[in-house]
């Protein structure tokens, strides 16, 4: 069984312990790095990061888009909701459907 991971800052995710998922606290982009790969290529199967951890890491995240697994959801931190999050599963959902899920138009 796959595992569920949680990665940003520690004010962010420390919540989701709460919950049983792992929680990852970074502090910047090298340890984040470090983290998401070691978290990627071990038993996860989603990680959470949040928009500001994502944002550092956008090159690495992209290698892992074509892969089934891990799926990496960005989501708000404490500093807000900058929106990536949002644009990035309607991104994907759109890809998938071929359709636009807020406004149901077709993709070209």
């Amino acid at each position: 069984m796959y595992k569920i991971a949680v990665m940003g800052d520690y004010d962010s995710i420390y919540g989701f312990a709460t919950l049983g998922l792992s929680i990852c606290p970074v502090k910047n982009r090298e340890e984040a790095r470090g983290k998401l790969r070691q978290l990627a290529e071990g038993e996860y199967g989603i990680i959470y990061i949040t928009e500001a951890a994502a944002a550092e890491l956008k090159e690495e995240i992209e290698e892992y888009r074509e892969r089934p697994l891990p799926a990496i959801i960005q989501i708000p931190g404490v500093s807000g909701n900058t929106g990536a999050g949002v644009e990035g599963v309607k991104k994907t959902v759109e890809q998938a459907v071929g359709s636009d899920i807020l406004f149901g138009g077709v993709s070209e």
